[in-house]
């Protein structure tokens, strides 16, 4: 038996959730924010509270490691953090876009066998980063930031259908005119998305050093300097 907590603070929305072998008990959820410096203590004291009252005792903690914003992931990956050696609990990190397909792979069956997917976050004006993973969740190009424009992922679009989707993609859609393009709409990271992936990664043993845990930040280098983007 698996019991996780899950904190995802990448984008503006802030949510927390505990599983318990891979089954939501427990989702609190501000999609309204960002708001994560007020939000974040309260819902992770409350889905403590929850576990120690339903005698769940948690195996790890899983958090949401980027690409997202600056101060979102900060926050959230500190919370684990602080989590993890309190209660001496191992460190599960997820990347932000992979989290993203988990609600498209489990909630649109329309999808192809070959369809290809392409989580977005925004990097403001027309920058965003993004990943190709097909349905397997194979990474068939890793995170990168991309400035799009027409051309933009022409040798997997040729090829395949290819859904974009998350918080950098309606902005896409005048770029992206290809007829193998499809966008999904309301797609956003979220803790109780989390738990498929978590459960993986617990089975593999796959844990995070907390000592030395960075998220991925959204940045990129202008003239040798790293430039935040969020």
């Amino acid at each position: 038996m698996s019991c996780i907590l899950h904190i995802e603070t990448s984008t503006s929305a802030c949510s927390v959730a505990v599983s318990e072998d891979g089954q939501n008990v427990f989702t609190k959820e501000d999609l309204n924010g960002p708001s994560h410096a007020v939000q974040l203590g309260v819902f992770v004291d409350k889905a403590l509270s929850f576990a120690d009252s339903h005698a769940l005792p948690l195996n790890a903690v899983a958090v949401s490691c980027g690409p997202g914003s600056y101060t979102g992931l900060r926050i959230g990956v500190s919370m684990a953090k602080g989590i993890c050696y309190g209660r001496n609990l191992p460190l599960i990190g997820l990347p932000t876009l992979k989290i993203q397909c988990v609600p498209v792979l489990l909630y649109h069956d329309e999808l192809p066998d070959d369809a290809l997917l392409c989580p977005m976050i925004d990097a403001r004006r027309m920058e965003v980063y993004a990943a190709i993973y097909d349905r397997a969740l194979k990474p068939l190009r890793d995170t990168a930031a991309d400035i799009v424009d027409g051309h933009s992922y022409e040798e997997f679009l040729e090829n395949h259908p290819v859904y974009f989707f998350g918080d950098g993609a309606a902005k896409c859609r005048s770029q992206l005119t290809h007829p193998n393009a499809h966008f999904i709409e309301g797609i956003r990271p979220l803790a109780s998305m989390m738990f498929p992936l978590a459960e993986k990664a617990m089975a593999e043993n796959d844990f995070k050093d907390v000592a030395y845990f960075e998220p991925f930040y959204l940045k990129e280098f202008v003239a040798g300097k790293p430039k935040k983007l969020i």
